[in-house]
């Protein structure tokens, strides 16, 4: 099975011989088999959401894969989320002295280029492992509006209107792909994204395994909703899911 690495994957400096780092590769393949985040772009803000599998007695207010940078800007993360706290710590910090600074908030593509260059630092050195986790950090930019970026284990960064990552996110994007309008609600965002949740996820009713928030563009702050708010979105998912696909004429 690991034949073909023949040593290469044991200190990530060494390319294999047909150009690959190995532990760059079973960084991303530790998103691979994370549990589902997804990023949505819409005209209104952005909407985050992520599936969390707690225990029975776990409180429903604890949160580990979805962070708060900034009042306008936050972040969800598949892979080994211990990670992402390092890096969401060190985009923390950036964001608080952008505005000691300059007295403004910062831009998220700083964000997402300040986390994607300290992955790319850690493909290099010797006695270190790339990170394990791919970060959305998404929200609304005082210039450019709602923006969603991804910041891989490679030290890659891109701009999307929608992505998801982790488990299922091949398929997930495929229905993103025919699903999206870059004029969709928050709330028809909202809907959208659990049911991309849903489409992967073994369990397919409930929303206790599921955390959203959003960024509105009006007020540029971040919130999370409600399992009120969150029961209403899975409803309208539900209902969607249960129509009779067109007829083609």
């Amino acid at each position: 099975m690991f034949a073909p690495s023949a040593g290469y994957d044991r200190a990530i400096t060494i390319f294999s011989p047909d150009g690959r780092l190995y532990q760059v590769e079973y960084a991303l393949e530790t998103v691979r088999r994370g549990n589902l985040a997804v990023g949505i772009r819409t005209k209104e803000g952005i909407v985050l959401a992520v599936e969390e599998k707690g225990r029975k007695l776990q409180s429903a207010d604890s949160v580990i894969k979805m962070f708060q940078i900034d009042d306008h800007v936050g972040a969800v993360g598949a892979g080994y989320i211990p990670d992402a706290r390092i890096q969401v710590d060190s985009a923390r910090v950036m964001a608080q002295s952008n505005r000691l600074i300059y007295d403004e908030p910062v831009d998220i593509e700083a964000i997402a280029k300040r986390i994607a260059d300290m992955n790319q630092q850690y493909t290099q050195y010797a006695g270190v492992r790339p990170f394990g986790v791919s970060l959305i950090i998404a929200g609304v930019d005082e210039n450019n509006g709602p923006v969603v970026y991804l910041a891989d284990p490679t030290g890659t960064y891109s701009g999307f209107h929608a992505i998801a990552i982790g488990q299922g996110s091949d398929q997930v994007n495929d229905y993103l792909e025919k699903n999206y309008d870059g004029s969709l609600s928050l709330d028809a965002a909202s809907t959208l994204a659990i049911e991309c949740i849903y489409l992967v996820s073994e369990d397919k009713t409930g929303t206790s395994h599921i955390k959203v928030a959003i960024v509105d563009a009006g007020t540029k702050k971040m919130r999370r909703l409600t399992e009120q708010e969150v029961g209403k979105s899975a409803a309208d998912a539900k209902t969607r899911s249960d129509k009779p696909p067109a007829k083609s004429s």
